[in-house]
């Protein structure tokens, strides 16, 4: 038998009314008719609420029911922006298929700064939206659904775009390649295995898509015990490949046990086959048999029908895919090449049948009228209810900064006045849109479970809003702190647009941070890599005409003791009127990390009065120390002994002298300088195997492991990131562009001496001469 699902490809005049085609009431037209009552297959609901308005009406479950909200996310160049394109190509959201890197000067449309389309990377995450008709494989039954998509960056420099964005999704689609598959190692930097972790950290649900099955080496196999060994995440193939790399033309269902392909322009027509192909039904049946036996192993009911042999129907297998994956017990893995247009439409049946609608996610607020510790408050997402938004993602837009916001609860419109929860203001919605990538359209309002842009509201990043009738607040997304820093100066005269354009920066990105320098008086740019920082640089140029050169990178070096040592020091300082006197007496001793402090004063020799001000003298001291100015960690601070004076006696004399006493002491302690060492993985070529291990020889890398698989080779080492500057280009260079390599940091580990020397004598010639 055969079955053809032919989707119409756009014309001009479906793109005439396109504004209208996907306005907000059709959005909302689109999930709420034709609908089925069909039986919930999740886990019991909380329990109901006590106000009637988060009681989800009828409406409210036939709006959710057929809404989604992903993120496609990955390792970089797997093919995320490729994979979406291809999304909004088939669901009818754009009329025609452009490539990464803008190669037909048009660019993806996900990618819509120049610098992404130039360097063929994605820079900031996306939001878009679209509609997309479902078969049900069973019954046949067509349900349109309404999927809000945010494509997110490969490079693990833009981690933040991806943290925002899963902290406020439903779903994901893990993209893998099937060539180089989890890039993973005890490094745990490569872009796949952080997503997995942030995935792990907002507990989202996911299905992995193996992409680039086309590709010479292709190995879907071998990515799936990746995913279960690596990754840690049960997971099994619920699709098996026809034709292997350049005859790669369709997928088999194993869960509804068909054969589909892609025909026609750009593969736009499904054609759907009972008959397996003679040559992989062996194959086939070996998938599915341990698809079951996995999915056994998570699924109850699946596990008992296993157990006692009884035979499992397809619908049976796929209810139990979709409980194990939104329990986030299990992970899907789909196959297919978004290059070649070639099993993506399966793929998006795979995100309406087995990822959650928002009504099936977990979410919970606290409110802060209650104790720090009360339990936290559930979210429903009734249209009825009192609103709960989170504001995720901020962008200066040309008409003022657009805010990002996702809808958890009730329902924001436009000239509504909300407030926000961390400061209190009240501020009116002027303008409400909803984003396809950088379009926008105006939009009235927005239920719960949407996405949405609003602009001039004055706001941060994980603030949450309400209609004041609540007082509940969000936990915002996590932001780690950045690795690198590098200094910065003007080419030229200096502008007000310098300012304007760090300050928007560090607005909008939270692991952009600046200072200056106290000493030096330079502009200290920090970010989460070398890339990340390039960019803003870049940026700064071309959006603020603002030329600007950078140093060498600064890095993180610290300080410690390594030996015990007393102290007995007197201040004492008298000016005509009231002096200054303490005197304490004790002794300071290294620790793992940190500062610490401890007063074993007895009988009142140091009025406790003056005991905190000893303590800040001790912390004042510590951020820099005197053998190469950098800041001072894992040092304990004993308080022992002391005196002091009736008049001259104060907290402040108290401070001087506990920053004396330290600094005077501080070289009996034989300090060190520590310097960060990061975790580096190395991916390259096989061939480059002894040029890799040099490289990273030569720049006292310490190889902790590596690793041969198929045609590639896996490099881990420990090295000072301090000899990591430039690495990039002489990778590059050395393996031909093939090469590619991540760090995260790890420890502080002591320096060689002759660096250490060469840093104290650095530091010595910026003191002025009397202090030398």
């Amino acid at each position: 038998m055969l079955l053809s699902r032919s989707l119409a490809r756009p014309c001009s005049h479906r793109s005439a009314q396109l504004s209208s085609i996907f306005s907000y009431a059709s959005r909302w037209a689109s999930t709420a008719t034709a609908l089925k009552e069909e039986e919930d297959e999740l886990a019991p609901p909380p329990p109901p609420p006590l106000d009637p308005r988060l009681t989800l009406t009828e409406q409210d479950h036939k709006r959710l029911r057929f809404q989604r909200n992903i993120g496609v996310s990955a390792h970089i160049d797997s093919g995320k922006t490729t994979l979406t394109e291809r999304i909004l190509y088939y669901t009818g959201r754009i009329r025609d298929i452009h490539e990464v890197r803008g190669r037909d000067n048009v660019g993806a449309k996900m990618d819509s700064m120049d610098l992404e389309r130039e360097k063929g990377i994605t820079i900031q995450s996306a939001a878009t939206f679209c509609d997309w008709e479902a078969t049900e494989p069973i019954l046949g039954e067509k349900n349109k659904y309404a999927i809000n998509i945010i494509d997110t960056p490969g490079h693990v420099d833009f981690t933040i775009e991806v943290e925002r964005a899963l902290r406020v999704l439903d779903g994901a689609i893990l993209v893998l390649c099937a060539v180089a598959g989890v890039q993973a190692s005890i490094l745990s930097k490569s872009q796949t295995t952080t997503v997995d972790r942030q995935m792990r950290r907002y507990g989202v649900p996911r299905i992995s898509f193996v992409n680039k099955m086309d590709r010479p080496g292709a190995n879907p196999w071998r990515i799936v015990n990746q995913i279960r060994t690596k990754l840690r995440m049960p997971a099994a193939a619920v699709q098996v490949p026809i034709g292997t790399e350049a005859d790669f033309c369709g997928v088999v269902d194993l869960v509804h046990w068909r054969s589909i392909y892609n025909e026609g322009v750009k593969g736009i027509d499904v054609v759907i086959k009972d008959e397996i192909p003679a040559d992989i039904i062996e194959l086939a049946q070996k998938k599915r048999a341990e698809l079951i036996e996995q999915i056994a192993d998570v699924d109850e009911e699946v596990g008992e029908l296993f157990v006692m042999d009884e035979p499992i129907s397809n619908e049976i297998l796929a209810q139990a895919i979709r409980r194990a994956t939104i329990g986030l017990k299990f992970s899907p893995v789909f196959m297919g090449s978004a290059v070649k247009n070639t099993a993506v439409q399966p793929l998006l049946d795979g995100v309406c049948a087995y990822l959650p609608n928002p009504a099936e996610s977990s979410v919970v607020a606290h409110d802060t009228e209650q104790p720090v510790d009360a339990p936290q408050v559930p979210l429903y997402p009734a249209a009825n209810a009192p609103l709960v938004g989170l504001a995720f993602k901020l962008e200066e837009g040309r008409f003022g900064q657009l805010t990002y916001m996702r809808v958890y609860q009730g329902t924001l419109k436009r000239a509504n006045v909300i407030y926000n929860a961390r400061s209190g203001k009240k501020v009116k919605v002027p303008r409400l849109v909803r984003m396809h990538s950088n379009e926008m359209e105006d939009i009235d309002s927005i239920g719960p479970g949407e996405i949405c842009a609003i602009f001039g509201v004055e706001c941060s990043s994980g603030d949450t809003f309400t209609d004041g009738t609540t007082s509940f607040s969000m936990e915002s997304m996590f932001v780690p702190e950045p690795v690198i820093s590098l200094s910065l100066k003007i080419e030229g005269k200096e502008t007000p647009n310098f300012s304007k354009a760090l300050n928007r920066f560090k607005k909008e990105d939270p692991t952009f941070r600046v200072h200056v320098d106290h000493e030096s008086k330079e502009t200290i740019i920090s970010g989460m890599g070398e890339l990340h920082l390039e960019i803003y640089v870049e940026r700064m140029k071309r959006e603020y005409n603002v030329g600007c050169s950078t140093g060498k990178p600064k890095v993180a070096f610290r300080e410690t003791v390594t030996q015990r040592a007393p102290f007995s020091f007197t201040h004492k300082k008298q000016t005509g009127g009231a002096g200054q006197f303490a005197r304490i007496m004790g002794y300071i001793e290294p620790i793992p990390e940190g500062a610490e402090f401890l007063c074993r004063v007895v009988g009142g020799v140091i009025p406790e009065q003056y005991i905190p001000g000893v303590e800040r003298g001790f912390l004042q001291a510590m951020e820099k120390g005197t053998l190469s100015g950098n800041p001072i960690g894992g040092v304990r601070f004993v308080l022992q002994d002391g005196a002091y004076h009736n008049v001259d006696s104060s907290e402040l004399a108290f401070r001087m002298a506990a920053i004396g006493a330290f600094r005077e002491i501080y070289h009996n302690a034989r300090p060190i300088v520590l310097e960060p060492i990061m975790n580096v993985e190395v991916v390259a070529p096989g061939e480059f195997q002894s040029v890799v291990i040099g490289s990273l020889t030569t720049r006292r890398g310490n190889i902790v492991d590596s690793e041969v698989r198929d045609d590639e080779f896996v490099c881990n080492a420990e090295v000072a990131l301090n000899d990591m500057f430039g690495y990039s280009n002489q990778l590059r260079g050395a393996t031909q562009g093939k090469g590619e390599f991540s760090m995260e940091y790890k420890t502080h580990a002591p320096v060689i001496m002759s660096l250490q020397k060469e840093l104290h004598e650095e530091y010595r010639k910026t003191m002025p001469q009397a202090k030398k």
